[in-house]
């Protein structure tokens, strides 16, 4: 069981996975919240019913997992819809999560939540805050490679999002995500050390 937990976010495009990764390779156990999102509404998942019900058989697809870029577009567009999925998603995501790290075993633990700061319900689970930033230009980018969607989408995103400096300012870390991987991981040693130090010691 472990008893501290180090919560990350960071916009879109920022290199959360990479973070998580590189943590991971250090022994950390990782408990990510898109990941179980993934699995809730993947084929017959958990949340398939209720998604159903709600939203009908146009967002389910053949092999019984949602229809993600049907809803994508859905709730982007409609707030009422967006509410919607999320008051089924989110208890579950939540219900998982605190399964997950229970169940950890590892000197700590590190929760993945894109919208960390907008869902209060995590911050009692959680020892630190971790914030991964960079520029909104090196996200346009990495975005534009990732996900082939053009700019006024990705910006679109990014302004639905906390504003950048408003999550900066509610982290207790930052990591710095502008340059590669090499810089990333020195940085990723550093925290670790870190928490390895104060939170796996219950200080």
């Amino acid at each position: 069981m472990v008893s501290k937990v180090v919560g990350l976010t960071g916009g879109i495009g920022s290199g959360k996975t990479s973070v998580a990764n590189l943590f991971a390779e250090r022994g950390v156990a990782v408990v990510d919240t898109d990941v179980i999102a993934h699995a809730l509404t993947g084929p017959h998942g958990v949340a398939m019913p209720a998604i159903m019900s709600a939203f009908g058989n146009a967002m389910l697809n053949a092999d019984g997992s949602m229809n993600r870029a049907g809803m994508r577009e859905l709730v982007f567009a409609d707030a009422a819809a967006k509410s919607r999925l999320e008051s089924i998603l989110h208890p579950l995501i939540h219900v998982e999560s605190v399964r997950l790290l229970a169940e950890a075993e590892a000197p700590y633990a590190l929760l993945v939540v894109p919208l960390l700061f907008e869902h209060p319900e995590y911050r009692p689970l959680l020892g630190r805050t971790l914030v991964v930033d960079c520029l909104e230009s090196v996200q346009l980018e990495r975005v534009r490679k990732r996900n082939g969607l053009p700019d006024e989408q990705i910006k679109a995103i990014i302004a639905s999002q906390m504003p950048r400096l408003r999550r900066l300012a509610l982290a207790d870390d930052v990591i710095e995500n502008n340059a590669g991987l090499e810089a990333l991981a020195l940085q990723v040693e550093q925290k670790h050390q870190y928490y390895l130090a104060n939170l796996a010691n219950g200080q």
